[in-house]
């Protein structure tokens, strides 16, 4: 029976409806297991480099494997176009029905594929194809979700409603991370790295167990019925006959659009991409934490967190969206440094006790050292100068450029003991980390860095209880400004180019300022030798997007959006 809520202009809080518990049920479900797929592959990113990058070196192949995950986030304002015109011209309801089988099936894909060792240079291309086929599915799921919720919730609580898909992406992540861990656990890691003992290598199994998601997806949302705005519009013959133009070509429309990446989303996604992403490489690649360990700390932080985002919903019917989602970004910008400093000196104290007692300096002349800035992992360095400072920024080792006279051979000195910089970067990691340990850096394997055994043994070690908190709190930060962004970016639009209009600011910003957050993060740590200086990139945004956004954005909790014709701003 296909599900019908009608929009009600009735602001007092009453319980939920079966239907509109329906309809929220089918557009969570279906958009929690795309994430779920969609993330699959930035937690395999290292095991699908050995599969399908296996020509390279170890260093080069995780790069090749990072720049595929990359693509997916690149062509997401693509299918956003894409699939945001057609919602608009056919309807929402068809149009993320096509979304999540392009994304199931891809997924589904992946688990199938031959390795490089197999098929070769085939399997890579086909890889990044498939990943590109998942960005545009998910470049126009979200906002398909997000309209078909709105367009169905009643006047006054569309925040809290929508509240419901915002959840969808961290549950997706959380649900990635617990099928990896529990495959880990019960298969081991030669069993799920390379299937030693059984008849399929373990990290396959979550990309075909997507197949089973999709068939629950499709027949969910074959149960429902096309959202009650957009059957109204087409009834009075009201569409929009060109969504692209209108919502583009317009000034009217185009400077909302903008307002709405650089004052909203912008400073959500490099808050919520910190909170998550930036978090989880930083405790693996940067504090050393073990990847189990750090999964299961994330995992933590996730379940703890999660409900808030329903909460900054619910709130934001009754205070605005614009203070949350504002207010989030301005906490978060000010409290990034003090908390990632808590969480190095929680997770790994020996390294934040080294940070300030190890003194670690590339002595160069500055005309024979380069810039090292390299977000997307694709540069050789060949310098002696440019070299050290990569490998020094890889091992995690916080250094000092130095200038010395014209002619000086480039030079590494750890506690003012000269270490030889040698041609290769990996030569380099091995030789300048044995100095560093000798001089007070901790090991990779020190006792004294956070390690859990299992999932709920977390709950009794101290140490990963007060990792757990801190990330807790940059969750929360996530759910601030994540929870109300799809009412407020609903909101902003006339019902003819919703789904177009809105959907492009959102996969802008979230697949472009926030999905290359990591890499360009990671790209000004090598560049500086700092191990926190990454963290201006989220800070600069989210504070660029509070000041536009306090500036240019208007409220628009109290919009009736059925009758909102466009701009009034």
């Amino acid at each position: 029976m296909a599900v019908a809520a009608a929009p009600t202009t009735d602001t007092a809080v009453r319980p939920m409806t079966r239907e509109e518990r329906k309809v929220i049920l089918a557009s969570s479900l279906g958009t929690v297991f795309e994430w779920y797929d969609f993330y699959l592959y930035g937690s395999l990113a290292a095991i699908i480099g050995a599969q399908f990058f296996s020509a390279f070196d170890p260093t080069t192949r995780n790069v090749f494997a990072l720049l595929a995950f990359a693509a997916g986030f690149l062509v997401r304002p693509f299918g956003a176009l894409v699939f945001g015109r057609i919602g608009d011209l056919v309807g929402r309801k068809y149009t993320f029905l096509i979304t999540i089988v392009i994304m199931g099936l891809s997924t589904f894909l992946v688990g199938l594929l031959p390795s490089y060792a197999q098929i070769g240079w085939i399997a890579p291309v086909v890889l990044i194809l498939l990943r590109m086929a998942q960005g545009l599915a998910l470049g126009g799921e979200y906002g398909g979700a997000a309209v078909y919720v709105a367009e169905h919730a009643p006047q006054g609580r569309r925040g809290f409603y929508t509240s419901w898909i915002q959840t969808t992406a961290t549950v997706g992540l959380l649900l990635s991370l617990i099928v990896i861990l529990m495959l880990r656990t019960w298969m081991g890691e030669p069993g799920f790295t390379r299937g030693e003992g059984y008849p399929i290598a373990g990290w396959r199994i979550p990309f075909l167990l997507s197949v089973f998601l999709l068939a629950i997806s499709v027949w969910i949302r074959l149960q429902m019925s096309e959202s009650p705005a957009f059957q109204k519009m087409k009834e009075e013959g009201t569409r929009s006959k060109a969504p692209l133009s209108e919502a583009f070509g317009q000034w009217r429309n185009g400077k909302v659009v903008i307002f709405a990446l650089l004052g909203m989303v912008a400073g959500q996604a490099v808050v919520w991409y910190t909170g998550q992403f930036y978090a989880l490489f930083f405790i693996q690649s940067i504090l050393k934490v073990d990847p189990f360990t750090s999964n299961v700390l994330i995992a933590w932080s996730l379940i703890l967190g999660t409900p808030a985002f329903i909460l900054f919903g619910w709130l934001s019917d009754k205070i605005g969206r614009k203070p949350i989602i504002l207010g989030g970004c301005l906490v978060a910008a000010i409290t990034f440094f003090p908390l990632f400093h808590a969480l190095t000196n929680v997770a790994n104290p020996k390294l934040d006790a080294a940070l300030s007692n190890v003194k670690v300096q590339v002595v160069a002349d500055p005309a024979a050292c380069g810039s090292v800035f390299d977000p997307v992992g694709i540069r050789t360095f060949t310098a002696p100068c440019d070299v050290a400072r990569v490998a020094l920024a890889r091992s995690a080792i916080k250094y000092e450029s130095v200038s010395a006279p014209a002619g000086t051979a480039p030079k590494v000195t750890v506690n003012g003991k000269d270490v030889a910089i040698a041609p290769a970067i990996a030569a380099n990691q091995t030789a300048f980390t044995a100095a560093a340990v000798e001089a007070g850096y901790p090991a990779n394997n020190d006792p004294g860095i956070v390690k859990v055994n299992g999932f709920f043994s977390a709950l009794g070690n101290t140490q990963a209880l007060k990792a757990i908190g801190i990330l807790t709190i940059l969750v929360l930060y996530v759910t601030a400004v994540y929870g109300p962004i799809a009412a407020a970016l609903v909101e902003f639009f006339p019902t003819r180019i919703r789904y177009t209009a809105m959907s492009l600011p959102y996969h802008i910003g979230n697949g472009w300022f926030g999905g290359f957050l990591p890499a360009t993060s990671f790209a000004m740590v090598a560049a500086t030798g700092d191990i926190y200086f990454g963290l201006w990139y989220p800070i600069v945004i989210a504070m660029m997007t509070f000041v536009i956004g306090l500036l240019f954005v208007p409220e628009t909790k109290d919009r009736d959006i059925f009758s909102y014709q466009g701009a009034t701003r």
